[in-house]
């Protein structure tokens, strides 16, 4: 065990247990959480600021140029007061997109949700209907990814009119209208899928009770991006 600073091995044997048990505690506590030294930013107060700050981000990350924006231990203890994140990404379980690293984002930035294709179920929209109606959340953006995987199998089952085993078949069901809807338009299926399934998501969501009326009172903004795996860029597909 060391010594507290300051405290010889003499001093410390004279101490009383008293003295000695304050001593000890005061050299064990925590220390304080370090002061951030990044310039605080504004608060976001609309979807299209949401959305540049979005878009700054990938800028940064698709440039090198990731900060810690939103990373120190003091961010972490504000947070535990509450959360008020300034967008809602509906994306793809797909390990190479990272909602957070993607936008150059950090804690308590973002609302994620992910399933694979973006397939929306009961659970899913009930979560981005409480980052709406709760925590009043200004920005949704839905994004797809080149050569998704779920996609893709989605396209190979339906052209081998096969079934897919046990519950993965729920997600081919779901990603079907975007593939059915591709089918005869040429040229590349699997990005054409991959788009349309991101503006048939969208015009869901649009029509969800909670969510359709946050975008007609102007509270809530809905779009569509593609995110580029070769790149790294978040292309705005649906605004």
């Amino acid at each position: 065990m060391s010594m507290p600073p300051g405290f010889s091995r003499r001093n410390f044997l004279r101490l009383s247990p008293l003295t000695l048990a304050g001593a000890l505690l005061a050299a064990c506590a925590p220390a304080a959480p370090a002061p951030s030294t990044a310039t605080p930013e504004a608060p976001v107060t609309n979807a299209d600021e949401a959305l540049q700050r979005l878009l700054k981000g990938n800028q940064r990350y698709v440039a090198h140029k990731s900060t810690d924006v939103n990373e120190s231990e003091s961010r972490r203890v504000e947070l535990a007061q509450g959360q008020k994140p300034f967008a809602t990404i509906f994306s793809c379980v797909d390990s190479r997109v990272p909602p957070e690293l993607v936008f150059d984002r950090g804690l308590g930035d973002l609302f994620v949700i992910r399933t694979a294709g973006q397939v929306i179920d009961n659970a899913v929209l009930g979560s981005l209907e409480y980052g709406v109606a709760e925590l009043h959340i200004p920005l949704l953006l839905v994004l797809g990814h080149e050569k998704c995987g779920a996609v893709k199998a989605t396209i190979e089952t339906l052209e081998s009119h096969a079934t897919a085993a046990a519950e993965i078949n729920w997600l081919v069901e779901g990603i079907r209208p975007a593939v059915e809807k591709v089918k005869d338009q040429g040229g590349d299926v699997l990005d054409n899928a991959v788009k349309a399934n991101v503006e048939l998501i969208v015009e869901r969501l649009q029509a969800a009770p909670i969510l359709s009326e946050a975008v007609a009172k102007g509270e809530l903004k809905i779009v569509g991006g593609r995110y580029d795996l070769d790149t790294g860029v978040v292309e705005i597909i649906v605004s």
